[in-house]
């Protein structure tokens, strides 16, 4: 009997952990962050107000390989690459990344990366049967094309695609960013580069009947139609989902290709 009882609460136990596994796997939503880049990314994230750290704010991603991130049903917040990075202890506390960078840390635990950096925008739901939000944003530059869409194919979901081409190879000189070496590794916005209140869209421009498409922005919108340009863009960049597993691809096209993914 002793035996009996035992293996019956133990069934009993591993039950209500299945149960409650499931409830906690029901309560999330993974990116899988792919790197399709033919040089190392350190993709990072960052939470809106009150919400939590995911990932640590910031890991290493060697090209070709997937990072797995967990983020709760009800998570928003952002995610971007950064480049060119080297956090040896002689850059701790400075810019340690050529684009994104966020304090010269690894693990960006909530920092928001410096721009230009291109970023995923996500609004997530605390509902199965309601649609979560995505978008790419271009507002405060670019250094990287970005691909999301659902796992699993589904006639309902957008994907927002990446660029037709590398921006930087189109950017105007005075929205440049250059390292070093001399190689141009982001392009700014026009607010960023100008802090201009037309570009900005803010004060007299701060309104979608005042702030209009301009110059810079239409460089960014030709390239990359599916993604935010200016403030008050009002394309179809905003793309909504239900699903629980999205794909996060930076360089979705490989690097130079003229085709999207």
């Amino acid at each position: 009997m002793q035996l009996a009882e035992s293996l019956a609460v133990l069934s009993i136990f591993l039950i209500w952990l299945s149960i409650l596994h499931g409830e906690a796997g029901a309560h999330e939503v993974t990116f899988y962050i792919h790197n399709k880049c033919p040089f190392p990314i350190w993709p990072a994230t960052a939470p809106n107000n009150g919400q939590p750290v995911i990932a640590e704010g910031g890991f290493y991603l060697p090209p070709s390989q997937t990072r797995r991130v967990v983020a709760p049903w009800s998570w928003s917040g952002r995610i971007w690459a950064r480049t060119g990075c080297n956090f040896d202890s002689t850059t701790n506390w400075k810019a340690a990344c050529e684009t994104g960078d966020c304090d010269g840390r690894l693990a960006c635990n909530g920092l928001i990366g410096t721009p230009p950096a291109t970023l995923v925008q996500v609004s997530l739901q605390a509902d199965k049967g309601k649609p979560n939000f995505y978008d790419v944003s271009l507002v405060d530059g670019y250094n990287l094309p970005v691909s999301v869409a659902p796992r699993v194919v589904n006639p309902k979901c957008t994907t927002i695609q990446g660029c037709a081409r590398d921006l930087k190879s189109l950017c105007p000189h005075e929205l440049e960013v250059v390292n070093g070496k001399g190689e141009v590794v982001a392009c700014k916005s026009a607010c960023l580069a100008f802090d201009n209140d037309r570009f900005c869209c803010r004060n007299e421009y701060g309104r979608a009947d005042t702030c209009k498409p301009f110059v810079y922005s239409k460089i960014f919108k030709d390239a990359c139609p599916c993604y935010y340009s200016y403030a008050f863009d009002t394309p179809p960049p905003l793309a909504s989902c239900a699903s629980m597993e999205y794909i996060v691809t930076f360089c979705p096209s490989g690097w130079g290709d003229v085709e999207i993914m």
